[in-house]
């Protein structure tokens, strides 16, 4: 147990250590856009990244699909990350709890209380307004995995 973290860091650590298949909703083939950069870095560190986006058809070697609902069964997501508006992230909770997520994450500066309730109360853990590789390397590069 690491001293210098809080309790709930240590419970997000453990919640990146146990997640493998992350939805990168919104997500962008350019290079140049913050979501390809957060997948990369989360592909290249062990996790299945399933690309969102109507727009895309592949990203990152991955096949893309218009929504979380059309991933197939068999591709448990264990977290939705999101780079939308957060006007938009409500219905995205929504499908999160429909495909049995564990994880609603909305990006840095992504804050939406309806979707935090619609996620809470469908069973998903929620964090709002976090880059998941900020913490990411924060949290997993002294001691985990």
């Amino acid at each position: 147990m690491d001293p210098d973290l809080s309790e709930e860091e240590r419970a997000l650590r453990s919640l990146l250590g146990a997640a493998r298949v992350i939805a990168v909703v919104g997500i962008s083939s350019s290079p140049t856009r913050p979501s390809y950069g957060v997948a990369s870095y989360l592909q290249e560190h062990g996790y299945r990244i399933v690309p969102v986006n109507p727009n895309e058809t592949e990203v990152l070697g991955e096949r893309a699909y218009a929504s979380l609902l059309d991933i197939p069964r068999e591709i448990h997501v264990d977290v939705v990350d999101v780079f939308r508006r957060a006007e938009d992230t409500p219905e995205v909770a929504r499908q999160a709890v429909a495909t049995g997520a564990r994880v609603l994450w909305l990006q840095e500066g992504i804050v939406n209380e309806e979707a935090a309730r619609i996620a809470t109360e469908g069973g998903l853990e929620v964090i709002m307004g976090v880059c998941f590789r900020k913490m990411h390397e924060r949290l997993m590069a002294q001691g985990g995995s």
